[in-house]
């Protein structure tokens, strides 16, 4: 029954090893690999899209940072030409470039225009009185 000429055998418990413990080299490779091919592919996808040549109100309120007042005289006053289809305004890309590189009059002048305009007609009154 009991065989002397076997030795004892030993069990050896294996410590716990969870799948995300172990990064060898080849590991690090692949990642690097897929992560630049990722990046690649972004890159790839965002640089081939030209930009939109119209815009919507919510986009060029975004691009200059302005409100809804705000974007309303520029369009009122003719600084933003316009076009409007069915009940959606749009505006030209160049156009709101143009104004964010300031080749246009922008909001910004008009208040300084407007109040230097201010400032002169008070200096008018000031001496008539």
């Amino acid at each position: 029954m009991f065989d002397m000429a076997k030795e004892p055998t030993t069990t050896i418990i294996p410590l716990k090893v969870y799948r995300d413990q172990l990064v060898t080299q080849a590991d690090l490779q692949a990642f690097k690999e897929d992560l630049l091919l990722s990046l690649a592919r972004l890159i790839r996808e965002n640089t081939l899209k030209p930009p939109k040549k119209w815009l919507k109100s919510h986009e060029v309120k975004s691009l200059l940072n302005i409100s809804n007042g705000t974007l309303y005289s520029m369009r009122i006053n003719g600084t933003l030409p316009y076009t409007k289809i069915g009940n959606i305004i749009y505006y030209d890309r160049g156009q709101v470039d143009a104004v964010l590189a300031g080749k246009k009059p922008g909001m910004d002048q008009g208040k300084a225009q407007s109040n230097a305009t201010r400032s002169a007609k008070d200096f008018i009154k000031g001496s008539t009185r």
